[in-house]
């Protein structure tokens, strides 16, 4: 900041390595690459954790259907649960669980073999019935629920303060992180990368690191390449005081409607995943026939809400692949370009592991998982299969 408040947008005329936006993703990857000692520039061109990062749930789970995404959840898990410790700064990480309602018999089989494969690398995942999922979570009306997989030791945290502690790491480790300021451009000499243009100057650089979110796609044709990365809304309701909520309210799924909640204070917040229908930034709240299908979901399945009343509701952008799972990997086409995007709601959990997965590709080390599955070139094909289950 400025003497007067401002922000500083100033530039150096150059940088080793240039990040590119600064949510959760982005912070991670700018302290992780200036830990090693790494000269980063992180270029964000509205405020820190303003663009999805600010509007995450902020669940924290293990509970996936492929071993990577297993994998790299289970590191952030692992990091968040040490991160007051680690970084001084309180997150409010609690494990309240992760609670995934299963309304279709047919679905048991592949969730049995979800909570196999989670158990494979520790997890505590398991089956439920319906009056055990109630015992869970008193509220729940399990009327049409055949079964749930538990899994106990996922968390919830608070984003926005994930963000500043990772953004106070990457300073003191001598990172540059400037906000206000927008990439209008990257400059390449044919494959090699030269230098980002932005709206507040100049900055020469051979390497970029693209964790943009929603806005991905966009930097990805300013290189010249295809990043596959498009924003859906999603929208978000927020409660009232809840009559007789638990004070340990685990993030509750119901498949295959989506509907979902968690205790936000007092209250819940609720939404389900509506049709993608276009591609687009808008991120006004529209209730239309959303809200009454989401009033419908809740008052079926947690009657007490019906009395809660909304007290606020917002919409946020998902940065959603045609898969809908990450991109994580480098350019072959472009070098240096180095990319971490695509989370389709699961950045902010993945958060921790990108930041160790870029410095290492940046690096030519060999990361701690294996990525390979995440590179962009799989959607090569002309038809791309659709995502395995919601539970990704």
């Amino acid at each position: 900041m400025t003497a007067d408040g401002a922000a500083e947008t100033s530039l150096p005329p150059m940088a080793e390595c240039v990040v590119i936006g600064g949510g959760v993703i982005g912070v991670s990857c700018a302290f992780r690459l200036a830990e090693a000692g790494v000269g980063v520039l992180l270029l964000e061109r509205g405020g820190l954790g303003g663009g999805s990062t600010a509007k995450a749930a902020g669940g924290i789970r293990s509970s996936f259907t492929r071993r990577v995404n297993v994998e790299l959840g289970l590191r952030g898990l692992a990091a968040y649960s040490a991160f007051s410790r680690d970084f001084g700064v309180e997150i409010d990480f609690r494990r309240d669980g992760y609670l995934y309602l299963i309304t279709d018999p047919a679905d048991i089989p592949a969730i049995g073999q979800c909570a196999e494969l989670q158990r494979e690398y520790g997890v505590r995942s398991h089956l439920l019935d319906p009056a055990e999922a109630k015992g869970v979570f008193p509220l729940l009306d399990t009327d049409g629920v055949v079964a749930a997989l538990w899994s106990p030791e996922d968390a919830k945290a608070t984003p926005d303060a994930v963000v500043q502690g990772y953004a106070k790491a990457a300073r003191a480790c001598g990172a540059v992180l400037r906000t206000g300021v927008e990439v209008t451009g990257i400059e390449r000499d044919g494959d090699a990368l030269t230098g980002v243009v932005t709206t507040a100057g100049f900055v020469r650089t051979g390497a970029v690191v693209c964790a943009a979110g929603a806005w991905s796609g966009r930097i990805g044709e300013l290189a010249g390449l295809d990043l596959p990365v498009r924003p859906f809304r999603r929208q978000v309701v927020f409660t009232g005081p809840v009559p007789g909520l638990p004070d340990s309210v685990p993030l509750t799924i119901e498949l295959p409607s989506t509907f979902y909640c968690h205790r936000e204070g007092p209250g819940l917040a609720m939404s389900f995943s509506e049709d993608d229908g276009f591609p687009g930034f808008a991120t006004h709240f529209e209730a239309g026939e959303w809200l009454p299908r989401l009033a419908e979901l809740a008052g079926r399945r947690i009657p007490a809400v019906l009395d809660a009343g909304i007290r606020t509701a917002w919409a946020g952008l998902y940065e959603t692949t045609p898969d809908r799972n990450q991109i994580i990997g480098e350019s072959v086409l472009l070098s240096r370009f180095i990319y971490a995007t695509g989370f389709s709601g699961h950045g902010f959990q993945m958060g921790p592991a990108a930041g160790e997965l870029v410095r290492d590709l940046y690096l030519g080390r060999r990361p701690p998982v294996d990525i390979a599955e995440l590179d962009v070139r799989r959607f090569g094909a002309a038809d791309t299969a659709p995502a395995e289950h919601h539970i990704v």
